[in-house]
């Protein structure tokens, strides 16, 4: 019997958030790029509540996960697929919380090179986390995680 090594995703997920927005700042600065927008407060504002929106969203989904004592790294197999909490409404809440707190980081840097960044981030998460994380998934669980797919959209 071979061991089940779940998704086998190499590296873990947050550092692909920071690397595009510490890339995207570096770009900006050694480009010389201009800032997308004037420094205002609200758009201090607007990054920060972004940035505690997009955290709140990955805590929950650590905490979900934590309940249900199934893996939180995607470097291990699955217990069983989780459906209930903020699952019922997105198969990715930790993803989707990176992604939010990743457009805060964008708003609070002024960093037009982070948000050209930012589908290179979406693109190399889809193929080389989330994919794996399916796969693992649809092999380990197939008829519940396929209802589970047909319920509840990747997203949101």
């Amino acid at each position: 019997m071979t061991k089940d090594l779940g998704p086998a995703v190499r590296f873990p997920p947050p550092l692909l958030f920071v690397a595009g927005l510490g890339t995207g700042v570096m770009i900006d600065r050694y480009g010389q790029l201009p800032p997308l927008w004037p420094a205002t407060p609200a758009v201090e504002v607007v990054g920060a509540l972004l940035g505690v929106l997009g955290l709140a969203i990955v805590y929950t989904g650590i905490l979900t996960f934590r309940r249900f004592r199934t893996a939180i790294y995607p470097n291990r197999p699955a217990k069983l697929v989780v459906d209930s909490g903020i699952y019922a409404f997105t198969r990715n809440p930790m993803y989707l919380g990176m992604s939010v707190f990743y457009a805060g980081g964008v708003l609070i840097l002024h960093s037009l090179g982070a948000l050209v960044q930012f589908p290179i981030v979406l693109v190399v998460l889809h193929v080389h986390v989330i994919a794996r994380e399916e796969r693992h998934l649809w092999q380990r669980f197939p008829q519940e995680y396929a209802a589970y797919c047909a319920r509840v959209r990747r997203w949101i």
